[in-house]
Formats: C-alpha cells, sequence, structure tokens
C-alpha cells in the first residue's frame, strides 16, 4: 500500500507529512501559521519559524500525520 508521504526539507530539519493518517485538525496551521499555511503551495514553509518551534509543533499533532527528522551535520 502506497503511504503518499510529503517531504519537506531544509538544511536542518525534514518534515514529513502524511494525508492518508491527517485527522485534520488544524492545529497545526492555527497554532504555527507561518509553517503550515492552508492555501499557499507547497503548505509547508520550514523557512517559517525557528527550528525549535517547528518540532514543538510536530509533536503537538494529534494524529501523528507529521514527524520531523533533524539532519545531522557534518564532520570535517
Amino acid at each position: 500500500m502506497e503511504n503518499n508521504e510529503n517531504v519537506f526539507s531544509n538544511d536542518k530539519i525534514t518534515v514529513t507529512y502524511n494525508p492518508r493518517r491527517c485527522a485534520n485538525a488544524g492545529i497545526c496551521a492555527l497554532q504555527l501559521s507561518d509553517v503550515f499555511r492552508n492555501s499557499v503551495i507547497p503548505w509547508i514553509n520550514l523557512d517559517g519559524a525557528q527550528t525549535d518551534d517547528i518540532i514543538s509543533q510536530v509533536n503537538k499533532c494529534p494524529s501523528g500525520a507529521l514527524k520531523y527528522y533533524l539532519k545531522q551535520k557534518e564532520v570535517a
């Protein structure tokens, strides 16, 4: 079965969104609207807030449709 996950990344974090799992509670867009936008594509803008704020909001997702992964820095 296909999961149709959407992936959004910047240099610090990757956020995935699984629309099949989403409960459409809207908490993400209500509480962090500069990142999770209803009427703009792409609807997740990771440059709209600090990484810690994005992580905090993803952790509030009631359905688990949003997940995040921090990018590791390369060691020279």
